[in-house]
């Protein structure tokens, strides 16, 4: 069954829910191809601490916009949204169905909603004098400059909170007046998938422990043996941040660990704000019992024209 010019698939909701999984099985049932929303995907070398699907997972199945660049690289969600539009038109080109997948919520809202960014060049002096506040005083800066763009901003996301304050003292207007929409001509089906959160912290849990055992420690050493400063954008992500503690000398194993497992848990409260289960647009399905079937049905229909989940 191939896709007309306009329709995509997307496929939201928490770390460790099992969304990559569902993609590869309906990328070969749907001739799918898939297109990451992960903002850390992007970055090369980076492999266990963010859950890159292997080659063996991704079996034949294409797969866009991981290892894009190296973690030193700068790489803005403008970057990601011009990517992600090109590389959705070049799928539907091929007759091919893509398949949107990722729990960065602002990477999903950049394509499905068409968010136009400022285009507002970093200062990095300016951003070397912010980074040297705590993240507190960035925060209620941030809340001073611009009250809604703080409501949107976890304020434990000092690089996304550093940012919105440079464009604002840059342009001199808040950020969030800056951001329009201008959703693309895109017949989206949206799925979420979701887990009662006891069950989703036991496979939260599970992975960090698959990480350690992948290498998580080595891959994380390595990279900074390689020159790559804890301080990079790409190294304040979940499990980079915590592990470097250790590699440093900052905190034991155990105690890195534990913040991981800690820190992923709290990174799904914010995940859970960005796509909500009361929100309609979202067919949402509870992956305690096996749903495939039911998805798979959904997919088709939305295919053959009779689902519009817009």
């Amino acid at each position: 069954m191939s896709a007309s010019p306009t329709q995509l698939v997307a496929i939201v909701g928490p770390t460790a829910v099992g969304k990559s999984a569902l993609a590869v099985r309906l990328a070969q049932k749907f001739r799918g191809e898939i297109v990451s929303a992960d903002s850390r995907l992007v970055y090369r070398g980076m492999d266990i601490g963010t859950a890159k699907p292997t080659r063996a997972e991704r079996g034949d199945i294409a797969h866009h916009l991981i290892d894009l660049v190296n973690p030193d690289e700068a790489f803005s969600l403008a970057d990601y949204q011009h990517h992600a539009y090109a590389t959705i038109a070049a799928i539907h080109a091929r007759g091919h169905t893509p398949i949107l997948v990722g729990g960065s919520g602002l990477y999903v809202r950049a394509v499905l909603e068409g968010l136009a960014l400022p285009r507002v060049a970093p200062n990095p002096a300016h951003r070397a004098e912010l980074e040297r506040l705590d993240a507190h005083t960035l925060y209620a800066r941030l809340q001073q400059l611009d009250p809604v763009a703080a409501t949107r901003i976890d304020p434990r996301n000092t690089r996304r909170v550093i940012r919105a304050i440079e464009v604002c003292e840059a342009s001199g207007k808040p950020i969030s007046a800056l951001q329009t929409r201008a959703a693309p001509d895109y017949n989206v089906l949206r799925i979420g998938l979701t887990l009662p959160r006891e069950k989703l912290y036991e496979r939260i849990n599970a992975r960090v422990d698959a990480m350690m055992d992948a290498g998580l420690v080595d891959e994380v050493r390595g990279l900074i043996e390689r020159g790559y400063s804890t301080e990079l954008p790409a190294m304040s992500g979940l499990g980079y941040r915590q592990i470097a503690l250790y590699v440093t000398g900052g905190a034991p194993l155990a105690e890195a660990v534990r913040l991981l497992k800690r820190d992923t848990r709290r990174f799904v409260h914010h995940q859970y704000s960005w796509f909500r289960l009361d929100d309609e647009r979202i067919h949402w399905f509870d992956v305690s019992s096996p749903r495939d079937a039911e998805i798979a049905e959904l997919v088709a229909r939305h295919l053959r024209g009779t689902e519009s989940a817009q």
